[in-house]
């Protein structure tokens, strides 16, 4: 059966939403990248998922109907395909004893790291960010999403219901869970 489009049609507005869609990536790649990298703990794998979110979206994008912001419905693209690619991982281990990078450490503990580099602030900085990461890791996916659109993407109740199909009550009630259980597994770390 012949499609309802034909191909030119198609190209030409495949052709037409690229540059605006390019825009949209250097405007958010890194805010997408970072939140991939926060809910699958590998970079490789997380600059990976970064390209298939835009690549997804691209296709996508002129179905986008504008009912929330375009951070929010990549958001929304990221976190449904981080989950579907940690359920089909049938591994979960995130590093290995080899892995040297210390993307862990968030920019206020790269400051501090940077204003004293003695190379005992730089072992306590790697130390105390591994630990938040196992601790992060620990906590279901749903408390963990919601942590880090709360605490890393500094999101409104409002914006985490929309990404997540919650009420703003909801969110704000598994929030508060989701600190609480984290501020418990923290301590058993120590």
């Amino acid at each position: 059966m012949p499609s309802s489009v034909s191909p030119p049609v198609a190209a030409d507005a495949i052709i037409a939403a690229a540059p605006a869609f390019e825009t949209i990536y250097r405007e958010h790649a890194q805010a997408i990248y970072y939140l991939t990298l926060r809910l699958l703990g590998n970079p490789a794998q997380a600059e990976d998922a970064t390209h298939d979110v835009f690549l997804k979206a691209f296709r996508k994008y002129a179905a986008f109907r504008g009912d929330s912001s375009i951070r929010t419905w990549l958001y929304r693209i990221a976190i449904n395909h981080c989950q579907t690619l940690r359920q089909s991982w049938h591994q979960r281990h995130v590093f290995t004893q080899s892995d040297d990078t210390d993307w862990f450490a968030s920019p206020a503990a790269t400051t501090l790291s940077s204003a004293s580099p003695g190379p005992l602030r730089v072992l306590e900085t790697k130390e105390l960010g591994e630990r938040i990461q196992k601790t992060f890791d620990a906590l279901p996916p749903e408390y963990r999403i919601i942590l880090l659109l709360a605490a890393d993407e500094h999101l409104a109740y409002d914006q985490i219901a929309t990404l997540t199909d919650q009420t703003p009550d909801a969110v704000r009630g598994k929030l508060h869970r989701a600190r609480k259980a984290f501020a418990q597994h923290f301590s058993k770390t120590a």
